[in-house]
């Protein structure tokens, strides 16, 4: 029996991670977070585990004693929960990117410290490390992560200027929660995990790639110094990463299908165009920059996209907030986590002031 800590418990991750949980005999839920929403339902479903709203989610760890750590939270709150599960060597099977991408050097070296297992939950990373299993980093020479394109895929940024946040919100392949649909229309998400996939994998950046891949069947894909190349397919489902990451290394069975691959499927992949979705280009070079500048990508993205979704802003002024950001930091290293929080907290009061 696992003791499963699901963070984010109320959101679309942390929903399915529970459902995989119901699933599997294996798997005993002991604690349940959520930001701000009531978790009356949840208490009620899972008597035995220890449930909070907000506060101290290290504390709620603590108390829990979990054998593997869920993080779902939304955002650069996360932080705190993945580096108690790094440097405690606690399974952390990592749906919350943006605490790796804002922490960066200082999660690796908790990572390291601790020694536990880093299983992400992302579909992208998962195809990586999972095509990668068994197989030694110097035979890699390149990764490659899909994105789907959003709602917008195909639009050039004339016609971006007036788009509504409903719009922005109808994802066409995955179903999930509204601050990573945004990110997913804008490409800020495929950024953040091109950041994320640096850390993870090792790899410079100029060996990660995105491509768009409209249909969502390959994951990723995975280069050989031989020429050959791995690839992951399923269908977009997230509950597979999930089940993967929770029941590792044993591959639990789910209720996805398998794939019919004689059902006409189509593999379709291009370039992205950061001409009319510059987060991405932004979020390259916030990663190759280093230091702090990851941290503030993901500030900035955070404080644009939630403007986005209340209306304050148009769609292509996420960008201009994020580019606006990056420009007037300086990017520093952070040498602890407090530097870091202040960074952080620099570049949000830096998007919330307005732009030209």
């Amino acid at each position: 029996m696992k003791r499963v800590a699901v963070l984010g418990a109320t959101g679309s991750i942390g929903r399915q991670a529970l459902e995989v949980c119901d699933a599997n005999p294996a798997l005993e839920v002991c604690a349940l977070a959520s930001g701000s929403s009531d978790l009356a339902e949840l208490e009620r479903a899972y008597p035995n585990a220890r449930a909070q709203v907000g506060g101290d989610l290290a504390g709620l760890l603590d108390a829990a004693e979990p054998d593997i750590v869920l993080n779902a939270v939304v955002g650069f709150a996360g932080l705190p929960a993945t580096l108690w599960a790094l440097e405690r060597g606690i399974t952390l099977a990592l749906a919350n990117k943006e605490s790796l991408v804002a922490a960066g050097e200082l999660a690796l070296a908790a990572w390291e410290r601790g020694g536990g297992l880093l299983l992400p939950v992302d579909s992208e990373h998962s195809a990586v490390f999972q095509c990668l299993e068994g197989r030694g980093r110097e035979a890699v020479d390149s990764i490659v992560l899909t994105a789907s394109g959003g709602p917008f895929r195909g639009r050039t940024r004339d016609e971006l200027a007036d788009v509504s946040v409903r719009e922005a919100l109808a994802h066409p392949t995955w179903s999930m929660g509204p601050k990573i649909t945004i990110d997913s229309a804008t490409l800020a998400n495929k950024g953040l995990e091109l950041i994320e996939a640096h850390f993870l994998f090792g790899l410079p950046y100029e060996r990660i790639e995105v491509v768009i891949h409209p249909t969502s069947i390959v994951h990723s894909l995975v280069r050989f110094r031989d020429g050959a190349a791995f690839a992951h397919l399923g269908y977009p489902d997230m509950r597979v990463p999930i089940s993967f990451a929770l029941t590792y290394p044993d591959r639990a069975p789910t209720a996805i299908p398998p794939l019919d691959v004689a059902s006409g499927l189509t593999l379709e992949f291009h370039a992205p165009d950061v001409e009319a979705f510059p987060l991405l280009r932004l979020a390259r070079e916030a990663g190759v920059g280093g230091g702090t500048y990851p941290c503030v990508f993901n500030a900035a993205n955070e404080v644009a996209v939630q403007a986005f979704l209340d209306g304050r802003i148009g769609f292509l002024d996420i960008g201009v907030t994020v580019e606006h950001v990056l420009e007037n930091v300086d990017g520093a290293r952070a040498r602890d986590v407090h530097d870091l929080v202040e960074a952080d907290a620099e570049a949000r009061r830096l998007a919330t002031v307005p732009v030209g």
